[in-house]
């Protein structure tokens, strides 16, 4: 009798686990595996892939059912509210594949909705340890996933990359990159390229060395490893004072791109440590600089420096974007890049040599270039221990970390920008492990001029000169993505999607108030032919820790998060 039960149960385990993968297999053939040819190709698609649409960076959907004509009919169609206990930047870009769309929150918990009913189809929370939080610089942000195969990737303030079954939830492995707490994050969406998944470190501000590393997509091993600050014995490393490379800061804490054809990554890198650049004399290579990897083996090819010696936190992580420039009459395979020491700049892609630098803010710390394409710096606005200085900008730059985007149609880039200058004082300091490591104090002040502290830019990339700019009294840090159908869509801290003309910078519609102001990027997408925008709101990110003034303008900015999605009226 025992035997038989005992077989019954078995039988009965048997039947539901077989009717659980029976399941998952029939779902299965609903999610689309993203392929590297699919990746390779994905400017074309009306997916939203990875972290900028597609490997370029140029934040840009080929999708048009949505255009000047009909953009004011743009309805919610759905939303999500997140727990309430997430009152942090909410900074991650929806990515969408078929019908799957998946966004990470802050403290890293991850989701996967249908992309057409907001159905949620699974969820996970790290539960991360609290000393995960301790050498955060600027808010527990996550900026998002990537998708490779069936799987789904994300890396942590921890230190831990995991990889998810995309579909299930369920998964796969987890890899421990760094120790939390001794001054490394990850904050950034991981970006998958031919069976590897690429991230970068944060830790500036605390002197932690930064690196980029590709792992394998299917074990989490690592492939390569490489530092954006060299050893003394490495090419370079005679730019910084003898053992100051091993606490040099330097992260690579925001997603790169990539050209496949020559299998290249372009990955910026931020701010030297400390910040004080009278402590370590030298150009401090890589720091805010972008460097082009070989991708299969992580070795540097070229490298350009936005600014030698950096003494005002102009951090070089900002998007390198693929564009096709006509500059003086020559075409350029180029990049562009708006950097935080208010130049856009463009780059010769295949060489790394400037083609050229153009202000887009008040510039006073860095008046212009060389013809090495070296960053000429003003000696008198370099602080030192016990003077104070003012320049323009301040250390949050020109530009932040927040997305441009460029439209290939019109050579439009549309730029999200901050007018502020600063004041900074330098301060003794010297470095211990899991602690500030500055040696600056600082404060902002408005920029001279202007008619508040933020714009969204129209700026031609065949001149690097403004076609239009609509301004803002509060900062505007919401990112931007362009459309074939000539739109561009960013959101204000008031709590506002905007659709700008591309061309023009014409408001064409204005969503209602959301439950928070927006810090993130949109992402525009298709489902059966249907077109539909998403957008997280949820204020947060650096202005409201660092922003002073602009803090205190914001503080009534309401809290938590809230993903957003429309579409036209049916």
């Amino acid at each position: 009798m025992r035997a038989r039960k005992r077989v019954l149960q078995q039988s009965i385990r048997f039947a539901l686990v077989a009717g659980i993968l029976g399941a998952s297999t029939l779902a299965m053939a609903d999610y689309p595996a993203v392929t590297q040819d699919k990746l390779d190709n994905a400017s074309k698609s009306t997916d939203w892939l990875t972290y900028y649409h597609s490997y370029g960076g140029e934040s840009f959907s080929p999708a048009k059912q949505i255009g000047a004509a009909n953009v004011k009919q743009l309805k919610m169609v759905w939303s999500h509210k997140f727990p309430a206990d997430l009152t942090q930047g909410f900074e991650a870009t929806p990515i969408v594949n078929g019908n799957y769309m998946f966004v990470t929150t802050p403290k890293d918990l991850v989701y996967a909705f249908d992309a057409t009913t907001g159905k949620k189809i699974w969820s996970y929370n790290p539960n991360l340890p609290q000393i995960a939080y301790k050498t955060v610089c600027c808010d527990i942000v996550n900026r998002g996933v990537a998708l490779y195969g069936d799987d789904l990737f994300v890396a942590m303030l921890s230190g831990e990359v995991a990889s998810f079954n995309a579909q299930t939830g369920q998964i796969n492995w987890k890899k421990q990159l760094f120790d939390p707490g001794v001054g490394y994050a990850f904050s950034l969406a991981p970006l998958a390229v031919d069976g590897k998944i690429m991230v970068g470190s944060a830790g500036g501000e605390y002197g932690a060395r930064g690196f980029i590393a590709a792992l394998d997509a299917k074990t989490g091993d690592t492939v390569w490893k490489t530092y954006t600050v060299p050893s003394p014995d490495e090419k370079n490393g005679d730019t910084w004072p003898k053992g100051m490379y091993l606490h040099a800061g330097s992260p690579a804490w925001l997603t790169g791109t990539y050209d496949p054809k020559s299998k290249t990554l372009y990955w910026g890198v931020g701010n030297p440590g400390p910040w004080l650049a009278e402590l370590r004399p030298g150009k401090n290579l890589y720091s805010d600089s972008l460097l082009a990897l070989d991708a299969d083996k992580g070795n540097i090819k070229w490298y350009f420096q936005y600014t030698q010696h950096d003494s005002w936190d102009y951090d070089g992580v900002n998007t390198a974007l693929k564009a096709k420039i006509n500059y003086e009459g020559k075409d350029y395979n180029a990049l562009i890049h708006a950097d935080r020491n208010g130049y856009f700049i463009a780059i010769d892609r295949d060489t790394g040599k400037l083609i050229y630098a153009k202000p887009f803010v008040k510039t006073e710390s860095v008046t212009g270039y060389n013809a090495q394409g070296e960053s000429i710096n003003d000696p008198s606005k370099y602080p030192k221990i016990g003077t104070t200085v003012k320049t323009c900008p301040e250390f949050l730059g020109g530009k932040n970390w927040w997305s441009m985007s460029y439209d290939p149609e019109t050579h439009i880039a549309v730029v999200p920008t901050l007018h502020a200058c600063g004041t900074y004082n330098g301060t003794k300091v010297s470095y211990m492990q899991g602690l500030p490591y500055l040696g600056e104090g600082f404060g902002i002040v408005p920029e001279p001029g202007s008619k508040g502290y933020g714009e969204v830019q129209g700026i031609d990339v065949n001149t690097g000169k403004k076609v239009w700019g609509h301004w803002s009294k509060m900062p505007w840090n919401g990112g931007v993505t362009t459309t074939a159908g000539g739109i561009a869509f960013s959101g204000s801290l008031k709590g506002h999607l905007y659709a700008f003309d591309t061309k023009t910078g014409k408001v064409l519609w204005k969503s209602p108030k959301l439950a928070s102001g927006i810090v993130a990027q949109p992402s525009v997408y298709e489902v059966n032919g249907k077109e539909y925008v998403a957008i997280l709101a949820g204020y947060g990110g650096a202005n409201p820790i660092w922003g002073g003034p602009m803090a205190t303008m914001t503080k009534d900015v309401p809290r938590g998060g809230t993903l957003y999605v429309f579409s036209l009226n049916d």
